[in-house]
């Protein structure tokens, strides 16, 4: 049997439940602090108006999104239970009325044995976490956090609206309600080397997260990162640099994090590069290759103290 290289989120839910559990992706309809004129105007430079997410919540409420998703996913993978998964924007930028109902909906379906929310480090107030953390003693709940960067130059560049002082903050806030957090980062961002990207990692480990999300920059059509690449003054990662530096940063990870993803999902119809994007498995088995070749694992350059 091949050797495991990181803690998959698969063999964690399955140690918890018993089962193959998936994850539902949730369109709330919610919207962002950075695209309202809160926290900046237009996103940042490599999101669309769909917010990474499908746009479902035109069509369909949450109830309808879980329904149809279900039967998709159980014939699909065999899945029996299912994590409700608000990814599209800020799923904490409401107020709390309006999202408790929309958590409830996700809740109210017997399979659904959990949440985990998409949202930025700057819009959690305490009352939101405060009704988590109640959620949390029925139900798993995690929240995920986009920083992308630990590099303070990195996220100006990028338009985040947000310093690194709002990751910690909303970090400290959380797991004071024992919420376990997951933090997205993004390999290939403009302007970073390999030793910027493996510095979020050192960054992280010594955090208290739970669980990482790593992400390939890919390229959606008309957002301003689209305009960069075609005028040359974005140059998107090979396969194999994002091989190396997602196989150097796991390694440089506490090895009880679960790791959730290690490449990402565009939509065809929105890639404009690269186009290696598209092939997961082809993706994945680079990451593997290249710790395969030397001799890395999660957890193994981790520093402690």
């Amino acid at each position: 049997m091949p050797p495991k290289l990181y803690r998959d989120y698969n063999s964690y839910l399955r140690e918890i439940f018993g089962c193959r559990v998936q994850k539902i992706t949730l369109d709330a309809g919610l919207t962002c602090p950075n695209r309202d004129g809160t926290a900046g105007r237009g996103g940042c430079i490599y999101c669309n108006e769909k917010g990474s997410g499908t746009g479902a919540a035109r069509t369909a409420g949450i109830r309808e999104q879980i329904e149809t998703a279900k039967q998709r996913l159980a014939r699909k993978y065999g899945a029996k239970k299912f994590i409700g998964y608000f990814q599209s924007f800020s799923n904490t930028y409401a107020p709390l009325p309006w999202l408790a109902e929309l958590y409830g909906q996700a809740l109210g379906d017997p399979d659904v044995v959990g949440l985990s929310i998409g949202t930025r480090p700057d819009c959690v107030p305490d009352e939101v976490l405060d009704h988590l953390q109640a959620l949390s003693r029925t139900h798993l709940v995690w929240l995920e956090y986009g920083l992308q960067s630990a590099n303070e130059n990195t996220l100006a560049r990028i338009r985040r609206g947000h310093g690194l002082a709002a990751f910690v903050d909303a970090l400290s806030r959380t797991r004071a309600r024992q919420i376990p957090v997951c933090v997205h980062v993004i390999l290939g961002l403009p302007g970073e080397t390999i030793k910027d990207m493996l510095d979020t990692a050192r960054f992280l480990a010594g955090c208290d997260i739970q669980g990482i999300k790593i992400h390939l920059l890919y390229v959606v059509k008309g957002t301003v990162l689209d305009g960069m690449l075609r005028s040359g003054a974005y140059r998107c990662l090979t396969r194999d640099e994002y091989a190396e530096a997602a196989g150097e940063f796991l390694a440089l990870l506490p090895p009880e994090v679960i790791v959730q993803r290690i490449t990402g999902d565009p939509h065809p119809e929105e890639l404009a590069a690269p186009a290696w994007a598209l092939e997961k498995q082809k993706n994945l088995e680079a990451v593997r290759a290249y710790m395969l070749q030397r001799g890395l694992y999660q957890g193994k350059n981790f520093e402690t103290g």
